[in-house]
């Protein structure tokens, strides 16, 4: 999985970065630890690395412990990391081809990936978004990742920057998993202790992630699936037809000519553990400004990259700019400042 996909929710709302940030983490399992071979940590991540992407039917339990509020205007990213327990459903044909349906208040959103086009269906508005599956708007659709593809991208992208092992056997949605975790090497500079990964014994997928911090024994946030079926699902649910009366348009972003990232666009600064994700904020809809939502709850702060404000989680931090720009990372507040100056 490509890092700009795993970081795709980054830009998705007000508190964007570190709402996006905690959508990439899933719960250490539940259930009566199995029996299982002993297997050394970096065939362990191999094998997870070479796994294909199965096709499936999954719950996806969202338990969010880091003190956000639900933001209004950031949509269902904002309302699936709120503080306390939500729920989203995926489904996945292991050729391409996904749907994620997110409850919202007074409805849901639905996204289908097709294969070719990505249909964002808001059942709150009434409207149907309709993107190219291969242009760079597709990823700023809105849903969350699928949390197997998800937890993959995140172990790729740490692997060189951790101490890597297995510390013991979960049972999660019932199925046997090796628990992974890696921990930052003391070079990195983060908030986070470790990441726990609980991968499926015979799939080698991600099941479960659980990501924790400094300074306490519980995860600050856990995503996983507590129902996973690995049969194909029906091939209908990776068409769509939009509703009866639903407003159709194209998912086009407006560029404008500038030396920081535009509107949607994506830049890493770092890698590892230190990675800094920055980007532009999305255009203001629906009377929503995120600069003002994010002076209500944010600290403001200034530097030679200007003026804005920081929002700050036991995981990390985002800053957004008043000229619109936001960084996100699981690092302390002086590297979002630094990357700023380095995007």
């Amino acid at each position: 999985m490509k890092r700009k996909n795993v970081a795709l929710a980054a830009t998705a709302g007000t508190a964007a970065g570190v709402l996006g940030l905690t959508m990439l983490t899933l719960p250490a399992g539940a259930g009566a630890a199995p029996a299982l071979p002993a297997i050394a940590p970096e065939q362990l991540v191999e094998s997870v690395m070479r796994a294909a992407p199965p096709a499936l039917t999954g719950t996806v339990a969202v338990d969010n412990a880091l003190g956000l509020p639900a933001i209004p205007g950031a949509g269902q990213a904002s309302e699936l990391l709120a503080d306390g327990t939500s729920q989203f459903q995926v489904w996945a044909d292991g050729q391409g081809r996904h749907r994620v349906s997110v409850p919202s208040q007074g409805g849901e959103m639905t996204v289908v990936d097709d294969g070719s086009t990505v249909w964002r269906w808001d059942s709150t508005g009434r409207t149907v978004t309709r993107t190219d599956e291969h242009s760079p708007e597709a990823a700023g659709h809105g849903a969350p990742p699928d949390p197997a593809a998800a937890a993959r991208g995140i172990i790729d992208e740490l692997r060189q920057t951790s101490d890597v092992k297995v510390d013991g056997t979960a049972s999660v949605a019932g199925r046997d998993a090796y628990e992974l975790v890696l921990t930052p090497k003391p070079t990195e500079r983060t908030l986070l202790r470790e990441v726990r990964v609980a991968v499926d014994a015979e799939k080698r997928i991600p099941l479960e992630l659980s990501v924790h911090t400094n300074g306490s024994d519980d995860p600050a946030v856990q995503v996983g699936f507590t129902d996973l079926d690995l049969t194909a699902p029906d091939p209908a649910l990776f068409q769509f037809t939009p509703p009866a009366g639903a407003q159709v348009q194209d998912g086009k972003a407006e560029h404008a000519p500038q030396q920081r990232p535009a509107n949607g666009e994506l830049q890493v600064v770092g890698d590892g553990w230190d990675s800094v994700l920055v980007a532009r904020l999305p255009q203001q809809r629906d009377g929503q400004d995120p600069r003002q939502i994010a002076e209500r709850i944010g600290k403001p702060i200034s530097g030679p990259w200007g003026n804005g404000w920081v929002i700050g989680t036991k995981a990390g931090n985002a800053l957004l700019t008043s000229d619109g720009r936001v960084a996100v990372g699981a690092v302390p507040e002086q590297v979002l400042t630094a990357a700023l100056g380095n995007a």
